[in-house]
């Protein structure tokens, strides 16, 4: 499989497995596609190409020929530059390693990291939060994590594959849309009433058994085993940790409980004084879980060597 199917197709999965519609997601490449017909000739050679196909701004080729073949791939979670050094070291070995795969985004894609929060926007609207309310909320969150990433070293690790020859791609978003889908929908099947079962139903989860082994477990911080359910809110895509604000807006929806990756000291007083229960599936596991499912589709296009490092481990399920 060429480096850019690869690329196409995790961009595909990722915007099947959106929270937005297909025709929001329309609009946003119309108004990427109208800002970028604006722009005076300078502003255009800056301008970033892929938004105008690629709605998931944490989703990038970073180093390496769109058409380089690609048989064999290492996927880690988080790939620094300790993790293409060992990539380099391995093909010393004689191991092929066409390809290093990073879950969490780095290089351009982590620059971009605040425009894929926009995605929260319509989650938030799905349970009832008016669309003003919550653009309103997440906005100074935007402004928070772009200042915060704006003085970062974006292209050090980029700069590492690119002397050691590494093709080097990230897919993030797209992959935490597979794990909230998945989330999702075996809860709205199974419809757990009380905050335990919630816990047994992900300690099912093969991802989740083995973080559990590894003493990372899931957790519940806020609630006990008998806490009644009704109404879960889902916190596993939208780039990173929404506003705090918000919790209060879900309250008031009819939100009991929220299955989170991760969860900051903040959000956690925000949940407890709202009466919020919450479960807390670990962070790594999820992101393993996002990952396989992203796997499972792309080696059901092509078979792909895969090997593990970064705290990922391999679990296949069928495709659909």
């Amino acid at each position: 499989m060429k480096l850019k199917t690869i690329y196409q197709e995790i961009i595909k999965k990722g915007i099947e497995a959106d929270i937005r519609s297909k025709k929001e997601i329309d609009n946003y490449f119309k108004e990427k596609k109208s800002t970028y017909d604006k722009l005076e000739k300078g502003q255009k050679e800056v301008f970033d190409l892929d938004a105008l196909t690629n709605p998931f701004a944490d989703t990038r080729i970073l180093n390496g020929e769109p058409e380089s073949d690609i048989k064999s791939v290492i996927v880690g979670v988080d790939v620094n530059e300790a993790e293409l050094l060992l990539v380099d070291r391995l093909r010393e070995r004689e191991t092929q390693i066409d390809l290093a795969i990073s879950h969490h985004p780095t290089g351009r894609a982590l620059a971009s990291l605040s425009d894929v929060m926009d995605l929260q926007i319509f989650a938030y609207n799905n349970e009832g939060i008016s669309l003003s309310a919550s653009e309103n909320l997440l906005s100074e969150r935007k402004a928070e994590i772009e200042r915060r990433i704006h003085a970062a070293n974006h292209q050090k690790i980029v700069d590492v594959a690119r002397w050691l020859k590494i093709n080097l791609l990230c897919m993030h978003t797209p992959c935490d849309n597979l794990a909230y889908q998945y989330v999702k929908k075996l809860m709205d099947k199974e419809a757990p009433s009380t905050i335990g079962k919630i816990v047994d139903l992900l300690n099912e989860i093969p991802e989740y058994k083995e973080s559990a082994k590894n003493n990372n477990s899931v957790m519940i911080e806020i609630g006990n085993r008998n806490s009644r359910v009704r109404r879960i809110h889902i916190e596993f895509t939208g780039g990173t940790e929404g506003p705090s604000g918000i919790y209060d807006k879900l309250s008031s929806c009819g939100v009991d409980t929220i299955i989170a990756m991760h969860q900051s000291e903040e959000h956690f007083k925000k949940c407890k004084e709202h009466n919020i229960n919450v479960v807390v599936a670990p962070h790594i596991a999820s992101d393993n879980l996002g990952v396989n499912l992203m796997l499972d589709y792309l080696t059901s296009k092509e078979k792909i060597k895969i090997y593990e490092f970064a705290g990922f481990r391999r679990f296949a399920r069928k495709s659909k």
